[in-house]
């Protein structure tokens, strides 16, 4: 049977779960690895995670969300987001001022005239140094500020102003930008005079009309008629658009700064050439019709203060204590706090915001005019006139005394304790010497580089300081200062207001020691938000780390509870979050109510207060019912009213005085010879 071919068994593979079996697998699957690593071109080496890679596609993932919403924004209708502003309060939201009195009938009738305030104008370059080239007629001020992400010490160097004299540094011109432009936005999509505008339009109102009193807002109120003629520039404008609308006069809507300014302006207006504008003592009466305040330092700001001092308000103390030194160290070659307090010291409108009136009106070591204050809520009351209740009485066992009228204290003990246990030494006759460091060590000089030990510990030692002696610490820290502020400015109290001294200029932007025009007919408005807590007094502390710093600064760490006035080293009070309501009631509520020394001719005068409420929602903004002192150009109540005295309404038509804090109450403690 040869020929049979016998069949071959067939080769039996590895028994299963044999040890050959496993090294088989494991060789195919590292042939498999070999095969895809030769792909890669890596080899036998591992493909390892790159940042740069993976941070690329993280940038380019969100570049195109980015851009996917922004194409969604600009391809949604218009009505979008308004119908989900509706579905989130659950109705039709509220016609715009505007749109509303258009409605009512109302149109187009006395011109208007906007006062801009402190920073909120825009700035540009016509001249400047080599570091600064490309920027000819480029906003320095206001608008993205991309030149001072990119050259931080050149921008610094063209917005400060000469040490000496107050004006333009040699081969530097920076000058305000004209127009609404100046001041409607101050960055892009934050409004500052935009809302106002927009709803004036609504009514009928344009550029022909409407005219924004821009102004350098760095220089003293003088100066700015000196350098560039800008009080004539408002005075012709002011004659132009009378004349031009048919004799109407003018409303005037300072803000902030601008309310100083347009003050020290109708005095200008009326003194006799070269110093004033020559316009007589009837120009006001004649061209104005009222004047509508808002938000008006009238008697100061304490945050001046704290500014002048150190640098230095609420916000950047707070920052300062999350982050111990950081402000103060030369990152970069940049020294923040130093640079700011050299730039701003040169700002002699700064220095028009220091309180006035001194100890009479803002209070002494152990007693202020708010007295005792509820911190806790949001405000003590809601009343429309003045009115001494029983409540008060009960809520004085409630309510700690706070002493506002020490507007700097060395120390939280030192802030709450009785005068009659502190021990203050004097620092007026203090010698300087001795210096922290040798100046040439420090990147910044400032004025306190010259004050030494001795002149340091002196100012510790006089333990706390009230408004009187405020304005001496200032000379004493910032001579130079001082020296061209007390040129342009003054802060007391008038004895005499006949005496020739007040025909100064210097006098004309406190209202303590100067009259109001002879305009019985006009009548003048002060417009502002309550019910936010505002600086208003310090607790101060020395920085041991002081060689090339600043010596001083806001003791963080001083805090008085949940239920007291004192957080992070600061006093607060009933404001608008940047002016008491001390300061910008005062005058309206008291001074000037009715024929007193300050307004012989009785020119009449009215508080319109705006109790802040923040934004519903995200859609809402930075609020329609916004108090803030800047937000609150956009408050929709305030906008109507202003409306409505443009289009011929008196302040009685508007309903008089509306008043939610007690500034009639705060004002009678005031011992003031009227």
């Amino acid at each position: 049977m040869s020929f049979l071919r016998r069949r071959k068994a067939p080769v039996n593979p590895t028994p299963p779960g044999s040890d050959h079996e496993e090294e088989e697998k494991n060789k195919k699957k590292e042939k498999k690895i070999d095969k895809v690593k030769t792909k890669s071109g890596e080899g036998e080496k591992q493909k390892k995670w790159s940042c740069v890679g993976n941070c690329f596609w993280f940038i380019g993932f969100i570049c195109s969300v980015w851009w996917f919403l922004l194409f969604l924004y600009n391809a949604m209708p218009a009505s979008f987001p308004q119908y989900v502003a509706e579905a989130i309060s659950g109705g039709p939201l509220p016609d715009p001022p505007g749109v509303k009195l258009k409605k009512e009938g109302l149109i187009a009738n006395h011109p208007v005239v906007f006062v801009p305030g402190i920073v909120t104008g825009g700035l540009e370059l016509w001249e400047g140094r080599q570091c600064a080239d490309g920027l000819f007629r480029k906003r320095l001020w206001g608008g993205t500020f991309g030149e001072l992400y990119k050259r931080p010490l050149c921008w610094i160097e063209h917005m400060s102003l000469d040490n000496e004299t107050g004006l333009d540094r040699p081969g530097i011109r920076v000058r305000p930008v004209s127009g609404l432009v100046a001041a409607d936005y101050f960055a892009p999509g934050y409004f500052v005079w935009a809302v106002l505008i927009a709803n004036l339009a609504r009514i009928g109102y344009e550029e022909k009309n409407m005219y924004m009193a821009a102004y350098d807002w760095r220089i003293s109120f003088q100066n700015t008629e000196v350098r560039d003629q800008t009080l004539s520039r408002i005075k012709n404008n002011i004659e132009l658009m009378v004349s031009t609308n048919g004799g109407k006069k003018v409303v005037v809507v300072p803000h902030s700064m601008g309310v100083l300014y347009f003050l020290h302006f109708m005095k200008w207006v009326e003194a006799p050439a070269p110093m004033g504008g020559g316009g007589g003592s009837d120009w006001c009466a004649k061209h104005i019709k009222s004047v509508m305040n808002i938000g008006g330092p009238f008697l100061g700001v304490p945050k001046s203060v704290s500014g002048l001092f150190s640098i230095e308000a609420r916000d950047i103390a707070i920052a300062r204590g999350f982050a111990p030194g950081f402000l103060d160290k030369d990152v970069f070659r940049f020294q923040t706090l130093q640079h700011l307090m050299r730039m701003t010291r040169t700002w002699d409108s700064t220095m028009s915001m220091i309180p006035k009136g001194g100890d009479t009106i803002w209070g002494g070591l152990d007693w202020s005019p708010e007295g005792y204050y509820n911190c806790s809520a949001r405000k003590l009351k809601s009343n429309d006139t003045f009115r001494a209740s029983q409540n008060d009485k009960e809520n004085l066992d409630l309510i700690k005394n706070v002493n506002y009228g020490r507007l700097i204290s060395f120390g939280k003990d030192v802030a709450e304790s009785h005068s009659s246990k502190l021990e203050k030494l004097d620092f007026r006759g203090a010698l300087k010497g001795r210096n922290l460091a040798n100046t040439s060590t420090c990147d910044v000089w400032t004025e306190y580089h010259e004050m030494g030990i001795e002149g340091i510990k002196a100012v510790t030692d006089y333990k706390t300081y009230t408004t009187g002696s405020v304005l001496d610490l200032l000379h004493f820290v910032a001579p130079k200062m001082m020296e061209r502020g007390g040129a342009h400015f003054s802060y007391g109290i008038a004895d005499n207001l006949d005496d020739e001294k007040y025909k100064h200029y210097k006098y004309w932007s406190n209202p303590l020691e100067t009259t109001l025009p002879n305009a019985p007919d006009m009548e003048i408005y002060s417009m502002y938000g309550v019910g936010i807590p505002t600086e208003r007094a310090y607790v101060y502390k020395f920085n041991p780390k002081s060689e090339c710093n600043i010596p001083f600064q806001i003791d963080t760490s001083a805090d008085g509870g949940n239920d007291s006035c004192l957080k992070g080293g600061v006093y607060s009070a009933d404001g608008d979050e940047t002016v008491p309501v001390l300061s910008a009631g005062f005058m309206c509520a008291k001074a000037w109510r009715g024929k007193t020394r300050f307004n012989p001719t009785g020119i009449r005068t009215y508080i319109r207060e705006y109790d802040h409420a923040p934004p519903a929602n995200l859609l809402e903004g930075r609020g329609t019912q916004s108090g803030a002192h800047v937000d609150i150009l956009g408050n929709f109540a305030l906008i109507e009213d202003v409306i409505r005295v443009a289009a011929g309404a008196s302040g009685d038509d508007l309903g008089g005085d509306k008043v939610h804090s007690d500034i009639f109450k705060w004002s009678e403690k005031i011992n003031l010879k009227l």
